[in-house]
């Protein structure tokens, strides 16, 4: 199986926090859209042949798009991939945009599960973010998205804003409990460079991100989300059994994914591949019919790395049987001697070879993973 993930890089405006490639204007919309069922055509043979499971409408904000736009993109894929029966098809929205229209209009061009936007219930922290909806917004739009039948519904919430108390954290927990969600996307506020927010905070305009708190947030939540019978199957996801994200479980585990549009980026297996960032340069590229594209081939050492970073990010964890037959004998010896440290200060636990990381691990995931990674001279 494989999955395919569309890139659509319009905004109404741009959050304050936000470094993904996206533009707050509808420069070129119609021509991106065709050159995206264009690219689409090129790349056929990519995922040679494999059966899609998945297709991921992201962004940007892909609801903001003309229900026309979407469909045909849909239209083409159908007609040139071997999409699986029952494949999930996730479309990203804002609450914003969405309306009873486009909600029927998606239903019926077959999207099965939305992704929304929500990022906070109260006004106070949408605000600070720099979002377009407001909480009452956020609230009826979920309930409508459900009254259509879209049950398969994930939500984006935004934890450690300064403007976020404890109790108001744990207010949105409660108000997610109660709209029945099968999946929360939870991510602690990062100030990345060269944003709106980092600018802020900079010039004094804005309080800065508190560390502290966003850890106290992140335990709540786990014991919140625990509490309440999601599992925790990746460190900023959790589900009721049943509801896993597809797309991105695929991403974690490994399996290959065609990525279309203005900056995405493609895995087959053993290398990857990704599209430049500029609107005009990735028209113009297709229009030529060449692909606008950089890539790598992979060695072992960066395939076993990627395998360590996201295998404990998830509650599979890592298997040292599996890093043996994949990798060799190495990367066994010196996998299972460099995580005994993190087992020894609670950080990692270990079951017939299966490594995964603790509560108090998973607040270190990403430098405890490159602790374990291994360089090309070991």
């Amino acid at each position: 199986m494989a999955g395919i993930y569309i890139h659509i890089p319009y905004c109404r405006q741009k959050c304050h926090y936000c470094n993904f490639f996206s533009v707050a204007s509808g420069k070129q919309l119609p021509e991106t859209m065709d050159a995206i069922c264009e690219e689409a055509l090129l790349q056929k043979n990519y995922l040679k042949g494999l059966p899609i499971d998945t297709l991921y409408f992201g962004g940007g904000t892909p609801s903001l798009i003309n229900s026309s736009h979407l469909n045909k993109i849909l239209e083409t894929l159908t007609s040139s991939y071997s999409i699986a029966p029952g494949a999930e098809i996730t479309l990203e929205a804002n609450p914003d945009d969405i309306t009873q229209k486009k909600l029927d209009e998606w239903k019926a061009m077959g999207i099965n599960r939305l992704s929304i936007g929500v990022q906070s219930f109260r006004d106070e922290d949408l605000k600070y973010l720099n979002r377009v909806h407001n909480s009452n917004k956020a609230l009826e739009c979920i309930q409508q998205a459900q009254t259509t039948g879209f049950h398969n519904l994930t939500i984006d919430l935004i934890y450690g804003i300064p403007t976020l108390t404890t109790e108001a954290w744990m207010g949105n927990l409660e108000i997610t409990r109660g709209l029945e969600i099968p999946h929360i996307s939870a991510y602690a506020l990062t100030v990345e460079p060269r944003t709106a927010l980092e600018v802020m905070i900079r010039k004094g305009k804005y309080a800065p991100v508190d560390e502290a708190q966003s850890v106290s947030h992140f335990k709540l939540l786990v014991q919140f989300m625990q509490d309440n019978g999601f599992l925790h199957y990746e460190i900023s996801n959790f589900c009721l059994p049943g509801s896993f994200a597809r797309h991105n479980t695929a991403y974690w585990q490994g399996e290959p994914y065609l990525g279309l549009g203005p900056s995405a980026h493609s895995f087959s297996g053993n290398s990857r591949q990704w599209n430049v960032s500029g609107i005009s340069e990735y028209i113009h590229s297709i229009s030529e019919r060449t692909f606008p594209i950089d890539s790598e081939q992979l060695t072992k050492v960066q395939l076993y790395n990627e395998y360590v970073m996201t295998g404990l990010r998830t509650m599979w964890g890592c298997n040292a049987h599996e890093i043996r037959q994949r990798f060799g004998e190495v990367f066994y010896t010196q996998f299972t001697g460099r995580i005994r440290k993190f087992i020894d200060s609670g950080l990692v636990t270990e079951s017939d070879q299966d490594y995964k990381l603790t509560l108090s691990g998973k607040l270190f995931a990403d430098g405890l993973a490159s602790d374990l990674f291994i360089t090309d001279g070991h």
